[in-house]
């Protein structure tokens, strides 16, 4: 994240009282409001910035604030460490905390296909004002907003301005599942930026790789922006995953492979019998409609393919092999 320094964007001392504050304000936000400079892209991007310093230096708990993360991260550079890895977190904006479990949220499953727009830009304040400055409010002053700068350019007169609408950002977060839970679903205890908690329900057939948004649980801001959690599902001993399908391996006797009979397959929700037709071969697949993983509501579930491996004796009495020399002279192989 990029440091923002408020007071270069003001042209003022770190030591500025709060009347030069406002009088260096002043006069940049006339020269850069959007009513003088129509079309200008640079002037209104320079009229946020004007706005987004003079909120924070203008509050004295947010200036505060600011001048100790300011002196922590000019710190961090003199000693000669890397600004990328500065430790943002402890100066993340809090608010109060709630108690654990908390509220049930709105959960709106997402596939990746559909992800490629709902990132981007919302305006307003930048990332750097909303993880730092976002849980402490805004204050309603005269300039804080872009459509709601406090001058009457005509006259130079002064009004009370909307407080701003700067959305939270989305983000992204890592959350590793079991294959049954993809399978039935299930839930975690997340803590918000705040320090609360909250129970987020993660769907049925929730899929590698896929996002589950959740949303006003991302950063703060008005509104806040939502989170996603990035699934990862973790490998299983016994099932192997696809998409929507399911493969297991299934062990036949080779006695019930040459003549035919039943055995035993396991699925995600209990067991069930399969017919192994006579002299089935090692490696044929059997497929099993709908014993596969959840799809989506509504539509159904894949399929489990179960593949045969046969097993063969690990040990023949002598009664046994004569026999099994019979059969191979009957088959022309002795």
């Amino acid at each position: 994240m990029e440091y923002k320094d408020y007071y270069a964007v003001l042209g003022v001392d770190k030591k500025a009282s709060q009347e030069e504050i406002k009088r260096a304000y002043r006069k940049l936000a006339q020269k850069y409001h959007p009513d003088k400079n129509p079309g200008d892209k640079k002037a209104e991007e320079k009229f946020k910035e004007i706005n987004e310093a003079y909120e924070v230096l203008s509050d004295p708990e947010k200036r505060k604030k600011y001048d100790q993360l300011g002196q922590k991260w000019h710190q961090w550079q003199q000693m000669g460490y890397d600004p990328n890895s500065f430790d943002w977190s402890q100066w993340f904006a809090g608010g109060g905390a709630g108690g654990p479990g908390g509220q049930r949220v709105h959960v709106e499953y997402v596939s990746p296909e559909d992800l490629g727009d709902m990132f981007g830009g919302f305006g307003g304040f930048s990332d750097f004002f909303n993880m730092i400055f976002g849980g402490m409010g805004r204050r309603q002053t005269a300039g804080s907003g872009f459509g709601d700068f406090g001058f009457d350019m005509g006259q130079g007169r002064t009004r009370t301005a909307r407080a701003p609408r700067t959305r939270g950002q989305d983000l992204e977060q890592e959350v590793e599942i079991t294959l049954e839970e993809a399978y039935r679903g299930t839930s975690r205890l997340l803590r918000k930026p705040d320090g609360s908690t909250v129970e987020v329900k993660i769907p049925p057939g929730a899929k590698e790789g896929s996002k589950v948004r959740f949303k006003g649980l991302g950063g703060p801001g008005n509104p806040p922006g939502d989170l996603y959690l990035k699934i990862h599902i973790h490998p299983h001993p016994r099932f192997r995953l696809k998409g929507s399908d399911l493969y297991t391996d299934v062990p036949v006797d080779v006695y019930t492979a040459v003549l035919g009979g039943e055995v035993s397959v396991p699925t995600l929700n209990g067991s069930v019998r399969l017919k192994i037709p006579p002299l089935t071969q090692n490696g044929k697949k059997f497929r099993l409609r709908g014993k596969g993983m959840p799809k989506g509501k509504g539509k159904g579930n894949g399929d489990l393919y179960a593949e045969v491996k046969v097993q063969l004796p690990s040990h023949l009495s002598p009664e046994e092999k004569e026999l099994w020399e019979e059969l191979a002279k009957l088959a022309g192989k002795r």
